[in-house]
């Protein structure tokens, strides 16, 4: 009872909490917001004069797949925009349970379940889902809990409960599906909303900012790197990396994509929005690219393997959640971790 106690204390001081380490929009995320917006309104100028060009100088498919990311874009930055300004992180952290949810359910639904699977599944969605993003929400006083509670105790429990319930057919097959649904689609993004929760900059000038900034830049070079690998890989690529997996990602396209990235990345760092100066800047925007490559491939493979297209149809242009959270997943938790190791002195 003490332990609750303490949990639900800890939740619903969450708002003071916030508003004492500035999680408003300071100056530096305005700024930020800002330059996002401003680029925004020109691509969305750029895709309709695109669009208005006769199909043999422009691909059209290249030009709508263009012209619908940054629709999803729009979206995106709006929904961010409006949790930022709410005075309390929470209402970010359950933005993402949200989504993480959806995406979980998307990932489910790509094979089908058996019975004794059901109340595990209920487990899932209802318990450990939930439970993961309180711990987010409690802040970095509950780091060591949330970093291993679907990891070590989601993962042990998964393989007993669906060996109580006695089925054991397509036994190792149906826990692994579950298992890296619930890692991907809860664990590993809940670690984007963490980052609001960082505290102790080694940076003193940072530590008087925002931290809505820091999870704004995240999103915005996870989503432009996507989107700079998938323009690249048309108009440069030639080398497809793994043509069974995913045709339109070529290596031209990689590395002109990622390098394009870091230039950007380094632009932004110069909004004070992030902890990093320019070159470090660079090199988070790298490692976000290399990992937001890698879990698009990664998707892209298990859809291959379920002989499916997309894995659901609510986001316009991106058919389902999943796919375009993809490449926020594998690079949440790195992106996490390095900043906490590097740039704070919670494991100084």
């Amino acid at each position: 009872m003490d332990l609750l106690h303490a949990s639900l204390s800890t939740i619903l001081t969450a708002p003071l909490l916030a508003q004492q380490t500035a999680f408003l929009l300071d100056g530096a995320t305005g700024i930020l917001l800002g330059v996002v917006i401003s680029c925004l309104l020109i691509a969305t100028g750029a895709g309709q004069i695109l669009r208005r060009q006769p199909d043999s100088s422009v691909n059209p498919a290249i030009v709508q797949a263009f012209i619908r990311r940054v629709r999803a874009w729009w979206l995106m930055t709006a929904i961010l925009a409006v949790t930022f300004t709410i005075p309390s992180p929470v209402a970010t952290v359950i933005l993402f349970f949200l989504i993480s949810f959806w995406a979980l359910r998307e990932f489910i639904t790509l094979t089908p379940t058996r019975l004794g699977d059901h109340r595990t599944l209920f487990w899932v969605f209802f318990i450990l889902t939930p439970a993961q993003y309180v711990l987010v929400a409690m802040g970095q006083s509950q780091y060591e809990l949330f970093s291993i509670l679907i990891p070590v105790y989601g993962f042990l429990f998964i393989a007993a409960r669906i060996a109580v319930a006695g089925d054991y057919k397509r036994f190792l097959e149906r826990i692994a599906k579950i298992q890296a649904g619930l890692y991907i689609c809860v664990y590993s993004l809940s670690y984007a909303p963490a980052l609001l929760y960082l505290t102790d900059w080694t940076d003193p000038e940072y530590s008087t900012k925002s931290t809505a900034g820091l999870l704004f830049y995240f999103l915005l070079i996870a989503q432009l790197s996507d989107l700079l690998h998938f323009v690249c890989s048309r108009l440069l690529g030639k080398n497809v990396i793994a043509p069974n997996i995913n045709a339109s990602r070529t290596w031209e396209g990689f590395f002109a994509g990622t390098g394009v990235t870091a230039v950007v990345g380094a632009m932004l760092s110069l909004t004070g929005a992030t902890p990093f100066n320019p070159w470090q800047s660079a090199v988070m925007s790298i490692v976000i690219a290399v990992m937001g490559a890698a879990g698009s491939m990664a998707m892209s493979a298990i859809k291959r393997d379920r002989g499916v297209q997309d894995y659901g149809t609510l986001v316009e242009g991106h058919a389902g959640v999943l796919d375009r959270i993809d490449a926020i997943c594998f690079a949440a938790p790195v992106f996490f971790h390095l900043t906490r190791y590097y740039f704070t002195t919670a494991s100084g």
